[in-house]
């Protein structure tokens, strides 16, 4: 009886095992964008063009992965060199001394079909504070190449003086130059380790 149990045992974790699939983040066909309000009235939007992410599933529809992602803050891309620069000062990231972002996930959780919903701690400026995004599920299909490809949109909004990028001033009107809060943008495509 016990060797039928501890077989019967065996084969559940190999099953699981075998369930569980490892995805990296297909830089080439994906971006990670950023937009803040300027002046009360325009929107400045800027992107990554640095950043690398680990995706391990234990079942096909990703419910309940895990997802670690990290960006290199001296990527920062808004298409203007003295703002880059500025981005880049210890009046906002400060990439120096904390060169890189990161995010951990706590939970990822499948509302529908295509719809699931991210949680997890996020660390900027050494800083780390609880996020959620929201995440839409494209699909998985075969790229022709022989790789097994996913894909994924993330929204979600974070205060920016929460992580400690504290600069600010405001215009005659009262209005901030640049607003706290910043919405994120990000389209991943993952391709599966094979």
């Amino acid at each position: 009886m016990k060797k039928i149990v501890l077989s019967l045992l065996a084969c559940t974790f190999a099953l699981a095992s075998s369930a569980q699939t490892n995805w990296n983040v297909d830089n080439t066909h994906s971006n990670v964008n950023f937009v803040v309000t300027h002046l009360v009235v325009s929107e400045v939007q800027g992107s990554f063009k640095t950043y690398e992410g680990k995706v391990t599933s234990p079942s096909p529809d990703f419910n309940n992965a895990q997802i670690t992602f990290s960006v290199d803050v001296n990527s920062v891309n808004t298409e203007n060199e003295m703002r880059d620069k500025h981005l880049k000062s210890d009046d906002f990231f400060n990439a120096e001394k904390y060169p890189t972002m990161n995010f951990k996930s706590v939970t990822f959780k499948k509302v529908d079909a295509k719809n699931y919903k991210l949680e997890g701690d996020l660390t900027i400026r050494s800083v780390t504070n609880r996020v959620k995004f929201d995440v839409t599920y494209g699909g998985t299909t075969g790229d022709g190449y022989g790789n097994t490809k996913a894909g994924f949109q993330v929204k979600g909004t974070i205060n920016r003086k929460d992580y400690g990028l504290l600069w600010s001033k405001t215009t005659e009107a009262g209005g901030l130059v640049v607003s706290d809060e910043v919405s994120i943008a990000i389209n991943l495509e993952l391709v599966q380790a094979k």
